[in-house]
């Protein structure tokens, strides 16, 4: 078989396409949230602590010397930031899988109702009664 051949195969497969397509869209979900975060809620917490827009939160550990040499920034906002964001993502997820999770469970949890006796097993079951009752 030529390494093609068996390329060819490897990239058909089910499982790989799959997560070729998960990832793709879980990238897509990505930028969403993490406009969402960058865009709304984080403006929204900032006017709630004062205004404060964190990607510009920093420290400054030393101070630019000329137009080449900038200052060195400890930038801790961008890390709050992040954090936000992974919360958030970290949270749809859980609640996504959540709900798929329910959705599994109902079609699950709902068995069909047994089929009623036929008139055979009815009378079958009169007949052991009868028997027991005789005895």
């Amino acid at each position: 078989m030529s390494m093609m051949q068996e390329f060819k195969e490897f990239a058909m497969k089910g499982n790989v396409v799959d997560l070729a397509v998960g990832v793709i869209i879980g990238g897509a979900f990505g930028k969403i949230v993490s406009s969402f975060v960058a865009d709304v809620v984080m403006p929204l917490i900032g006017l709630l602590v004062g205004g404060v827009d964190f990607t510009k939160l920093g420290i400054t550990l030393k101070e630019a010397v000329d137009e080449k040499t900038p200052a060195v920034m400890l930038n801790y906002g961008n890390f709050v930031q992040t954090i936000f964001d992974f919360t958030i993502v970290a949270f749809a997820i859980f609640m996504a899988i959540k709900m798929m999770n329910k959705m599994k469970k109902a079609q699950v949890a709902a068995p069909e109702a047994p089929p009623a006796p036929t008139k055979e097993e009815l009378l079958l079951t009169e007949i052991r009664d009868l028997l027991k009752a005789k005895n």
